[in-house]
């Protein structure tokens, strides 16, 4: 149990790393959080005018999610619903960063990591749900609620194994994204 506990509290502060503010950081740009939505994420880095430093940004998010389920799972010997915990405390971290004052982007690229490192098809669905409302639409939050919604459906269709807990994780997951929305 304490192993659990530290595994998510290292979860947790590796979630809380702002990529964002790096990448802005390394790129010579404006702090993320003084323009646009004031958060620190892919698409308010985008807003910048940088794309690269929003891919970066995009990918640095959405790996720490996945990193911290594959780690748990492939070095650490937890199972997949343990694991899943995990990837909660991960996107946790990166809306609440302790590194921000409890302030953090929106989840949804550490969330879509999340859900590729749980079960692969689901975040691939999450992913193509979001793709094509925002090609669609042109209004990313509106993608993000879109998918979010799908995560649980998702769940319900691709698990096996835990599926009441695979899916009570992704409709956690959809509950934060909505609260940080």
């Amino acid at each position: 149990m304490l192993y659990l506990i530290l595994t998510l509290i290292l979860a947790y502060l590796i979630g809380s790393i702002p990529f964002a503010i790096i990448t802005a950081w390394i790129f010579h740009l404006d702090d993320p959080r003084s323009y646009g939505s004031g958060n620190p994420g892919a698409t308010n880095v985008l807003r910048s005018g940088h794309r690269v430093a929003a891919v970066l940004t995009l990918l640095g998010d959405c790996v720490k999610g996945w990193l911290i389920v594959w780690v748990t799972q492939r070095f650490l010997g937890f199972d997949a619903s343990h694991a899943a915990l995990a990837g909660v405390a991960v996107l946790l971290g990166h809306v609440f960063s302790v590194f921000l004052r409890f302030k953090g982007g929106k989840g949804v690229a550490t969330a879509g990591g999340v859900l590729l490192g749980i079960e692969p098809f689901v975040g691939l669905s999450c992913l193509a749900v979001w793709g094509l409302t925002l090609f669609i639409s042109r209004i990313s939050s509106l993608a993000a609620l879109v998918a979010a919604i799908a995560a649980p459906i998702a769940s319900i269709i691709f698990t096996s194994g835990d599926r009441l807990t695979f899916v009570g994780i992704s409709a956690l997951i959809t509950l934060i994204i909505f609260v940080r929305h």
